[in-house]
């Protein structure tokens, strides 16, 4: 279930990720349309200039297109980063949508109705499993397992999914198991 119904959080994962470049890892972040108090994520709009979708994708194409599988994946990813999403929860959901196809991973989406602040029994809480201001070293979701990237001898961690399959196509799937795995022993 995606969360529709929250407080939309502000620098948070929800708008921004990181990706791996020649300079190291950058931080792209969409641009809302306006200054958010107190709204729901579903209700957050994105700013419809064309300036930040241009630049997002020459940054993604200037950092992958190197990539052994840049080709295979950037036409979709293209097309969806060029989408006229008006909203950033729908924006979220087509890119959801396409790491998952991507990843072969048949995992139905749905999105909450109304906002719970307690889940029942036997529903696990994820909202704020990742929280931008709090390292990731920090967090007990996964354990990384490294892949050859394309800059660098250090391996990157923290990189948007992007990277993991740009880098490793058909495999990403598998290093992202292995990864949950070893958290999981």
């Amino acid at each position: 279930m995606l969360e529709k119904h929250e407080h939309f959080v502000k620098q948070s994962y929800r708008a921004r990720c990181h990706i791996n470049t020649s300079q190291g890892s950058l931080m792209l972040v969409l641009p809302t349309a306006e200054n958010h108090g107190k709204v729901t994520l579903g209700a957050v709009q994105l700013d419809t200039s064309p300036r930040w979708r241009n630049n997002h994708w020459r940054t993604i194409q200037s950092a992958y297109q190197k990539a052994p599988f840049f080709e295979f994946y950037a036409d979709e990813l293209r097309t969806i980063l060029f989408e006229p999403h008006r909203l950033l929860f729908d924006f979220n959901k087509s890119l959801l949508s396409f790491c998952l196809r991507s990843l072969k991973l048949n995992i139905p989406i749905a999105e909450t109705l109304s906002y719970q602040k307690d889940y029942p029994t036997g529903v696990v809480d994820q909202r704020n499993a990742i929280n931008a201001k709090k390292p990731h070293s920090a967090r007990s979701l996964y354990q990384p397992v490294e892949y050859t990237q394309v800059f660098g001898n250090a391996f990157v961690e923290n990189l948007s999914v992007i990277d993991l399959l740009f880098c490793e196509g058909p495999n990403a799937t598998r290093i992202i198991k292995t990864s949950a795995r070893l958290v999981n022993k």
